[in-house]
C-alpha cells in the first residue's frame, strides 16, 4: 500500500515543483506583456496541463503549481485564486475526458475564456462595457492561441514522449 501510493504523491509533487520552476524561471514573459491593448502570455509550463491524460495525480498538482506560481502575478490575488481554480477544472475535464479530444482543448478552452475575464477589467478598468468586451474578446483570441500553441505544440509531444517511454505505447 505504501509504495503504490508513494509514486503519485512523488509524481505530483514534481509535477508542481516544474509548474512553478518553468513559470517563475521565465518571468515577465510567463506572466504575461501587455502590448498595446493586448495582453500577451507564453508560459511553457501550460504544456504539463496535458498530464491529467496519463496521470490523475495531475489534477491537484496543476492546481498546486499555479497557484504558487502566480503568486508573483501582476494580477495578485486574483490571479492565484481564480487562475489556479480555472486550472483545476481544466485538469479536472481532461481527466475525465482523457480518451476524447475534448482532453486536449480543455486547457485552452477554460484559460481563454476565464482568465479573460479578469484580464479584460485590468485593462479596461471597466465591467461589462464595450470597451470591456472589446477587450475580452481580444484576450480570449491572445490567450486562445497561446495556449493553444503551447497544449498543442509542446504538451501532444510531451503526452507521446511519456506514452512511449513509460507505457511502451507507439
Amino acid at each position: 500500500m505504501k509504495k503504490e501510493l508513494t509514486r503519485p504523491v512523488t509524481r505530483g509533487g514534481v509535477i508542481a515543483a516544474l509548474y512553478i520552476i518553468l513559470t517563475v524561471s521565465l518571468g515577465q514573459l510567463a506572466q504575461g506583456l501587455a502590448l498595446g491593448p493586448v495582453f500577451v502570455q507564453f508560459r511553457p509550463a501550460e504544456a504539463l496541463t496535458v498530464l491529467p491524460i496519463l496521470f490523475p495525480e495531475a489534477v491537484p498538482a496543476l492546481f498546486i503549481g499555479v497557484l504558487i506560481a502566480n503568486a508573483i502575478s501582476q494580477f495578485g490575488w486574483i490571479d492565484m485564486v481564480f487562475g489556479s481554480l480555472l486550472t483545476l477544472a481544466a485538469a479536472y475535464v481532461t481527466r475525465r475526458t482523457r480518451t476524447h479530444l475534448l482532453a486536449w482543448f480543455s486547457p485552452v478552452i477554460f484559460n481563454a475564456l476565464g482568465v479573460s475575464i479578469y484580464v479584460a477589467y485590468f485593462i479596461t478598468n471597466q465591467w461589462w462595457t464595450s470597451a470591456y468586451w472589446l477587450a475580452y474578446f481580444q484576450q480570449v483570441l491572445s490567450i486562445g492561441i497561446s495556449e493553444a500553441l503551447v497544449v498543442f505544440g509542446l504538451g501532444l509531444p510531451l503526452i507521446a514522449y511519456l506514452r512511449k517511454n513509460m507505457f511502451g505505447e507507439y
